[in-house]
């Protein structure tokens, strides 16, 4: 793809991958993603904000054929979807100097063995000047590395947001043309790499505030013309109380996990209380990951497997305690054949949520009534909690 008009001097760069379906070697891209870099021709300095991954270097190296000259190369975020083809940038741009933070700059020498000379260093708050533009530097770490930043470019504001903004979308579309697409995409980009570092956030997204933003540019994903969509977004994500929603991921060996849960999320509905139920043997882990951003309450589901939880349960387990989420409560049903340890392990691996526990239901082979009646009390009591703190 050719390099695209944002504004007059100001183009897209990079790469639209269609078909990238992993991310880390972990994060399913159901839809895709694109490695966004951003070229600036000021009247006297000209400079390209990151490049791409590696696996497309090819496409940014043609793009750039006609550009004759680079002064810097901005790395905003040291990671390599953003930050590998630096090294192919500045060998045809000898004399370009990359800029960065000091955090980013150790972290580019350990992975990509930039030598220390190619460097210059910009503090929280410094300028750069194009002649008749001028960028500067916003520290906005833990988005979603320590070292991470972004640039405002002051006479056309214009928010450069590496990470920060961002989703996973393949598309031709330079500019955000379906809002309710992108924001799905920006959801499951937030939920699965911004959620754990939520109280940081707040943090950066108050100290963008002091910025006026016609147009934010992020480094994966279509180019936002409206930020007020996408910065509204984010806000209630991270501040905005939990919702009246219960997410259920579940697994069922000999099928008395599954009516313990069929049980629940009937009653629950019945109680007005919304469910998202997760059979983790099919799930779309970013699915899942997408719904603890708003869950009010999280239930596990699970057989016992060898004295404790089946290990799909343990991995949504594990998730969970990684991701964060600001869910209120907490609790786990399931059934099991002799004994076991369960409850103890799952909440054990659940110490990073904030939640309060309310009493698990675990059931002795097939669900008795006595079982069925003590998940009716569940319900009742997740909704009851759900009102009296006023999730809605």
């Amino acid at each position: 793809m050719k390099p695209r008009k944002i504004k007059d001097n100001i183009y897209w760069m990079g790469s639209v991958d269609w078909d990238r379906r992993l991310f880390d070697a972990l994060i399913p891209l159901p839809d895709g993603t694109s490695y966004n870099a951003y070229l600036i021709e000021g009247s006297e300095k000209t400079v390209l904000i990151d490049t791409v991954d590696p696996s497309r270097v090819g496409e940014l190296m043609a793009q750039l054929e006609n550009v004759p000259k680079l002064d810097y190369v901005v790395s905003l975020h040291a990671e390599q979807d953003h930050s590998g083809s630096i090294h192919n940038v500045l060998s045809k741009y000898p004399d370009a100097k990359l800029i960065t933070n000091p955090k980013a700059k150790g972290m580019l020498m350990d992975l990509l063995r930039i030598p220390e000379e190619s460097f210059v260093t910009v503090d929280d708050g410094e300028t750069i000047s194009l002649g008749d533009k001028t960028l500067k530097f916003i520290y906005t770490p833990w988005v979603h590395w320590p070292e991470t930043m972004v640039a405002y470019l002051e006479e056309d504001k214009i928010l450069f947001s590496c990470d920060f903004f961002g989703s996973h979308i393949a598309t031709t579309n330079l500019f955000v043309s379906d809002e309710g697409r992108v924001y799905e995409a920006a959801k499951r980009y937030y939920a699965e790499v911004m959620m754990p570092f939520r109280s940081i956030i707040k943090k950066n997204l108050e100290k963008l505030a002091a910025y006026e933003m016609a147009v934010i540019a992020p480094s994966h994903g279509p180019v936002y013309p409206r930020p007020s969509f996408i910065l509204d977004a984010h806000k209630d994500w991270v501040e905005g109380p939990p919702k009246n929603l219960v997410v259920l991921p579940y697994i069922s060996m000999h099928n008395s996990t599954k009516q313990m849960v069929d049980f629940l999320v009937s009653s629950l509905t019945e109680k007005g209380v919304t469910v998202e139920q997760f059979n983790l043997t099919v799930t779309d882990i970013g699915k899942l990951a997408m719904a603890l951003v708003d869950a009010g309450t999280i239930v596990i589901g699970t057989p016992t497997v060898l004295a404790g939880p089946h290990p799909k349960a343990v991995y949504a387990a594990f998730l969970a305690n990684a991701l964060r989420p600001k869910a209120g409560f907490l609790s786990i049903i399931g059934s099991y054949g002799w004994g076991g340890r369960t409850v103890k392990i799952l909440s054990e691996m659940t110490s990073n949520l904030k939640a309060e526990v309310i009493e698990p239901v675990l059931a002795k082979g097939l669900p008795t009534e006595a079982d069925f009646k003590a998940l009716d009390n569940l319900a009742e009591t997740i909704a009851a909690k759900h009102k009296e703190h006023g999730f809605k």
